[in-house]
């Protein structure tokens, strides 16, 4: 198991947003956590403590009047700690390269490959050719559905042919850090071609202890509103010692 940290940029500002109450309706979110630094700060920070992998998240829309500050940062961020972070939000094959020579190491995809709950393999296989499987990051949200996780039991170990790595987050739990899923970390445990990052629930320590005994020490995690430098319990001096 290894922490992956995270930089979520909304309206020009690093936070930390309760998950599903994000909505392009006037840029509004409930906030557990805004930041009086900028993105760069926490990219040194990582960069310093030799953590790679974490997630650039932008979180508003192409139209939103508050993008270009949000991508400023981001970008900001990417310079920072060049190939230590990837990033996502809106990403697409018109863009992506810019991402990744300004520093990403991959680009994180989501709904530019699934729209209303299917895959497009056609904007998948073009995003793939356009940055490579070895850049790509999958973003699949997972939510249980008469006792099944959808999207992650629907072929996803086929899309591991595409991509390099999946980011899971559990969206049920995402953003409240009042616990992780453990049978959701079962189901992903057992799939090992490619390296998965789960996200949504972690509050304590011993959340990310049932991960790692679910996860069967598989996967990664990373851990947003709970970690001490965006207001939480959990130590970031701690994580870096997973």
């Amino acid at each position: 198991m290894k922490f992956r940290p995270c930089i979520d940029i909304h309206n020009g500002k690093v936070k930390q947003i309760v998950g599903g109450s994000l909505t392009d309706v006037q840029d509004q979110a409930s906030e557990n956590f805004v930041s009086e630094q900028d993105a760069s700060f926490y990219a040194d920070l990582y960069k310093k403590a030799g953590i790679k992998g974490g997630h650039v998240i932008l979180l508003n829309s192409h139209d939103s009047p508050y993008y270009e500050a949000t991508k400023e940062q981001a970008l900001l961020a990417l310079r920072t700690y060049p190939k230590g972070l990837q990033i996502g939000g809106g990403v697409n094959p018109d863009n992506a390269g810019e991402y990744l020579n300004a520093g990403a190491s991959h680009v994180i995809v989501t709904s530019y490959v699934f729209k209303d709950g299917k895959i497009s393999w056609k904007n998948l296989n073009r995003m793939k050719d356009t940055v490579g499987k070895e850049n790509l990051v999958l973003d699949l949200s997972c939510r249980k559905k008469d006792g099944k996780y959808y999207i992650v039991t629907d072929r996803w170990q086929t899309l591991g042919e595409h991509c390099d790595e999946f980011l899971v987050h559990a969206v049920d739990v995402e953003g409240k850090a009042h616990g992780v899923e453990t049978e959701l970390a079962e189901l992903l445990s057992r799939y090992t071609k490619r390296p998965v990052t789960y996200a949504g629930g972690v509050g304590s320590v011993s959340d990310i202890e049932d991960l790692r005994k679910y996860g069967k020490d598989r996967l990664d995690v990373t851990v947003g509103s709970a970690l001490d430098l965006f207001g939480g319990r959990i130590p970031f001096t701690e994580l870096i010692k997973l």
